[in-house]
């Protein structure tokens, strides 16, 4: 039997993709968390960090579909290097004005511009779209493209941290400043993968939240966002009570090792089932597994029942993004991808918001609460959107032309 993977890595174009990507994606995962560590050394002030980092991320969720809306419009090579310079340019004023103990409002300021850093996880998958649509492959390059995402979540926070704590409070920061300059950089030179502008058939100029399916998936993002967010901060409460906080540490790398492991597996398989109800497969064993850490009883528990809730993540994400692929035509695919973007990670902001408030009342385990109530609303969502979700590809012709 052939390897997919190998099949997918010998394609044209494609290895200087991955290598590309997995340097440009990095710096997401790494600025929220170098904001907040840079505030902290500096004023020692939780509430400030949480604050100034959360307007970023707030910003770039509200300004990202817009940038990606242009890409669409006018192609990556033109529309990157401008927006990204841009918030090149205000993350490092960000980074002095901190660094000069600048007024707080001018922080907030900042941090909102910053947010017009373009969403590179949507910029890649819109080329692996582009490559692969309507082919089997495809399935393959969105569960390698999730694992990576994964990898960058596991690798990038703790260099954003260490660089922070061990040299100088601005160096998390400007890391993550200069690998975005590098990996956008060397993501527009894989001109052979950049996906073409498309001319739409339609006259629509709307959001695509207004394409019948997306707000389903956009919604179902957001809750299983809620999932995941929740569990990393029940899980650092839960190991805090045991009275082993740094256990924390490998509970949440069993989470992820669950899902990088089923992601990579989940690449190979070539399945008959209609996509619609992948996807509500997906979301229904993500609903029971996120039942199980509740009955833990100790951190050892906690990682083998996060290893076994993780697996379903990343399946069900690289249905999601399949399903996306065939709803959103194409020339509006890169907006569309990023709304999917927004929607989890709002998701996994309000999650630990909730957890943290619940943990604060009733304790670390009731923490795990807040998932199960959020696995039970994704099921309710997608069994409310399906018949949708049947219908939408059917509704746009566009989107099954490559």
């Amino acid at each position: 039997m052939a390897n997919p993977y190998r099949e997918l890595l010998t394609t044209p174009g494609v290895m200087g993709l991955v290598i590309a990507s997995s340097i440009a994606r990095l710096p997401h995962a790494m600025i929220g968390i170098g904001i907040i560590t840079m505030l902290v050394q500096h004023t020692g002030l939780y509430w400030l960090a949480g604050a100034v980092a959360g307007t970023f991320t707030l910003a770039n969720a509200l300004i990202g579909p817009r940038v990606s809306k242009l890409v669409d419009q006018r192609g990556q090579s033109r529309v990157l290097p401008l927006v990204t310079a841009f918030s090149v340019g205000m993350l490092l004023a960000l980074i002095l004005a901190v660094y000069l103990s600048a007024p707080v409002v001018l922080l907030f300021i900042l941090a909102a511009l910053a947010g017009m850093m373009p969403s590179m996880p949507a910029m890649i998958r819109a080329r692996w779209t582009q490559l692969f649509r309507g082919k089997p492959q495809l399935h393959t390059a969105f569960s390698l493209d999730t694992v990576l995402t994964e990898l960058a979540f596991i690798i990038g926070p703790p260099i954003a941290i260490g660089l922070s704590t061990s040299f100088f409070a601005e160096a998390g920061p400007l890391a993550a400043v200069v690998l975005l300059i590098i990996g956008v950089t060397a993501f527009l030179l894989q001109r052979q993968t950049e996906p073409k502008v498309v001319v739409s058939s339609s006259k629509s100029t709307g959001s695509t939240l207004f394409i019948p399916g997306v707000r389903t998936i956009v919604v179902a993002l957001l809750v299983m966002g809620v999932i995941g967010g929740s569990i990393d901060v029940a899980v650092v409460a839960f190991a805090n009570e045991q009275g082993w906080p740094a256990s924390a540490s490998f509970i949440l790398a069993a989470y992820a090792l669950g899902s990088l492991i089923t992601g990579l597996t989940f690449g190979m398989l070539r399945l008959t089932l209609s996509i619609e109800k992948q996807f509500l497969a997906g979301v229904l064993v993500t609903a029971v597994t996120g039942v199980l850490p509740i009955f833990s009883a100790d951190v050892y528990i906690l990682a083998g029942m996060l290893f076994v809730a993780g697996s379903s993540f990343a399946p069900t994400m690289v249905i999601v993004m399949n399903l996306g692929s065939i709803i959103v035509p194409s020339s509006r695919i890169t907006e569309g991808l990023t709304w999917m973007t927004t929607g989890i990670s709002t998701g996994v902001a309000l999650g630990g918001v909730l957890a943290g408030l619940v943990i604060d009342v009733y304790g670390a385990r009731a923490g795990f609460g807040v998932g199960i109530v959020a696995g039970v609303v994704l099921v309710v969502v997608v069994l409310l959107g399906m018949r949708i979700l049947r219908a939408a590809p059917a509704m746009y012709p566009e989107a099954t032309v490559q």
